[in-house]
């Protein structure tokens, strides 16, 4: 299973989230960053809902959107936090789940599971029977 503490802690400064809708995830910490992120499209047809601000959600229900879209994304994914920095855009980025970041699956002790190991497993069980 993976640790959102991190997310946890950062949602509660965020201004919006956002989801490129595959693998990208970004807690927006700035109306700048919101700003930019419409400009990029996120938030357009057809995921209107890939942009979410605080105007829209608390930060509990951001945090449980944030984990929805992580469970929906593809093997690449990540949560970054990202505030602007106009001296070098670059340093506004801060890793709240990198890449590959996951924690040994309780069940089966794999990386990246997502605890979905037991739901095969299941399913083996009933084809046997």
């Amino acid at each position: 299973m993976t640790n959102f503490d991190n997310v946890e802690v950062a949602i509660h400064y965020a201004k919006g989230i956002a989801w490129d809708t595959c693998h990208k995830i970004y807690l927006l910490m700035d109306d700048e960053q919101v700003a930019k992120m419409r400009e990029y499209g996120y938030g357009d047809e057809p995921d209107p809902d890939s942009l979410i601000t605080r105007e829209q959600m608390t930060a509990d229900e951001m945090l449980e959107t944030v984990k929805k879209w992580f469970d929906q994304s593809c093997g690449l994914r990540f949560v970054q936090s990202v505030e602007t920095n106009h001296e070098d855009p670059n340093e506004g980025f801060i890793s709240l789940i990198g890449q590959f970041e996951y924690d040994e699956c309780d069940d089966c002790g794999e990386v990246g599971c997502q605890g979905v190991c037991n739901d095969y497993e299941d399913e083996e069980d009933e084809e046997d029977n």
